[in-house]
């Protein structure tokens, strides 16, 4: 048995890689990948050789205490170095669902994992991630029952995508999607994508991540025709905090060539405790009434409510739900938004006036 500090780290490393039915390991990447893991976990470490993880793999198959079955397989790949199509002897689990690592639930985990079984159990998609079916037969979870929480949904005409690609992005897979836009709809292209995150906005999910050369891109996954895992592909780490990527947006749409604005607005009596309540942007700030006064000076027509601040980047999003509140909304400031905004209702007047019903 190897003997060292790391030997127990090494073996939960080797179990997380091991039983990953996403990706492709052969002992190469198994000493790159517990290296790295380890430096995470001690910056001191000088990582790992290729012969220790070859002693730790006969270790864990015919001396440890857990009964461990490896599978050796090989896969096509492609070697950028060479230029053309390699296979790559790899290692696995032969059992997808083993684990030396697997305990016995306690009554209360159980219980936790059933409720959230439940939940995941409304959105569209995630029913069909592999291996939560057989979760939820083995907790016993039933197929109907009463609605705790509910959630509004738009059906997407491929129900397995939500469940594909968050698979994808949960075991960093690059994917081939095939594509189309409303407005070309026999023009379907295919992408390849590393998926980073999946964001659902105005009962529409959406689909984020980067293309080879790093630019991010942005897909509805209602426009999705087809879907492919391409687990030979090598997968781009993300570039940006996602967490902190649509801070400066309302929505999905994100264009950092598009300004930034600090956008003020009247909201009437009617509206106001709605828009305090919901804010339409993280930034949003009621202005203090010394400023207040102010502006009531300058907008005398404003009748009670209140003004608020926001500051973000326009986009189509932003557009939309200015003008959403209708009468009941009045953006102040920018002149540009401002304008942008009164020529919207200029042109919704104009349509409404062309539509009338002649009679």
């Amino acid at each position: 048995m190897p003997a060292n500090k790391n030997a127990m780290t090494r073996y939960k490393i080797l179990d997380d890689l091991l039983s990953n039915r996403y990706r492709h390991y052969s002992l190469d990447d198994l000493t790159e990948e517990v290296s790295e893991r380890l430096a995470e976990v001690d910056p001191s470490t000088d990582g790992v050789c290729r012969r220790t993880i070859e002693k730790d793999l006969r270790y864990l198959e015919y001396e440890s205490p857990f009964m461990v079955e490896l599978e050796r397989y090989s896969v096509s790949t492609y070697d950028h170095e060479r230029g053309g199509s390699i296979s790559k002897r790899c290692v696995r689990y032969a059992d997808s669902s083993f684990s030396i690592f697997k305990k016995e639930l306690s009554d209360d985990e159980k219980y936790l994992l059933r409720e959230v079984l439940s939940i995941l159990g409304q959105l569209d998609g995630l029913p069909d991630l592999e291996g939560l079916e057989s979760l939820r037969q083995g907790l016993r979870v039933p197929e109907e029952q009463p609605k705790i929480l509910s959630f509004s949904k738009n059906p997407l005409a491929n129900s397995k995508l939500l469940g594909q690609l968050f698979t994808a992005i949960s075991h960093r897979v690059v994917v081939s999607l095939s594509y189309h836009t409303f407005a070309a709809p026999d023009d379907v292209r295919s992408i390849g994508l590393s998926p980073y995150l999946l964001r659902e906005y105005n009962r529409r999910w959406f689909v984020f991540g980067a293309v080879a050369d790093g630019t991010m891109l942005c897909f509805a996954l209602d426009r999705i025709d087809r879907l492919e895992l391409l687990t030979s592909e090598t997968y781009r780490d993300c570039e940006v905090d996602m967490s902190d990527y649509f801070s400066e947006v309302i929505g999905v749409t994100v264009d950092r060539d598009s300004p930034l604005r600090e956008i003020l607005f009247w909201v009437s009596d009617q509206s106001m405790d709605y828009v305090s309540t919901k804010p339409l942007h993280q930034s949003q700030r009621q202005v203090a009434l010394a400023e207040e006064e102010s502006l009531r000076v300058d907008w005398p027509s404003l009748a009670g409510g209140r003004f608020f601040r926001i500051t973000c980047r326009e986009n189509y999003e932003l557009f939309r739900e200015l003008t959403s509140f209708g009468e009941h909304l009045i953006v102040l400031s920018p002149s540009e938004v401002r304008q942008k905004i009164k020529n919207r209702i200029e042109n919704m007047t104009f349509r409404y006036g062309e539509s009338e019903v002649r009679r």
